[in-house]
């Protein structure tokens, strides 16, 4: 389990650089977009559809670095009143339930990527179309990892709750 600590640390890193490049380019494309549009009466054909693009990016990104951080979006209305072991196995079932969940949704982004792949359309600069859509495997594959390490340290916690297992 520390060897997953080690490189879901080394991947936040990664997450929360690769953020600050997107929505850098973002803010800076959008702005020069503007000024090409109101001043000089032109633009970037390829701006638009790679702001878009950079959208998915960042949001997916933040998504899967928010359940990393124990932040995503949960419904943990009971584990406010339950105690102890009976709020260890909410945890637990909650964090099965969402990486059930990432599971499926990683596994349809596959199918859909691999159909995209297929179609062999193109976006901004004739990249292939699925190549910017593979954030949605990435990020639902890291959320899937993440919920399941989670879930297996819940499950550790149930077991032996006198020791401390880190943040499985």
């Amino acid at each position: 389990m520390d060897r997953w600590n080690q490189l879901d640390e080394i991947i936040a890193r990664a997450e929360k650089f690769l953020l600050a490049i997107m929505l850098s380019s973002m803010i800076l494309v959008a702005f020069l977009q503007i000024v090409l549009r109101n001043f000089f009466a032109t633009g970037l054909s390829w701006a638009d559809p790679m702001v878009r693009y950079l959208v998915l990016w960042a949001g997916f990104s933040g998504a899967a670095l928010a359940t990393k951080e124990g932040k995503h979006i949960k419904i943990d209305v009971f584990s406010q009143w339950l105690p102890g072991l009976s709020n260890r196995i909410i945890h637990l079932i909650t964090d099965l339930f969402s990486f059930f969940i990432c599971g499926l949704l990683t596994y349809a982004a596959f199918v859909f990527i691999r159909n995209e792949a297929q179609i062999s359309g193109t976006t901004f600069l004739d990249i292939p179309v699925w190549i910017p859509q593979l954030i949605l495997c990435i990020s639902f594959g890291l959320m899937t990892l993440r919920f399941g390490f989670r879930a297996l340290g819940d499950f550790f916690r149930i077991l032996n709750p006198d020791k401390h297992h880190g943040n499985i």
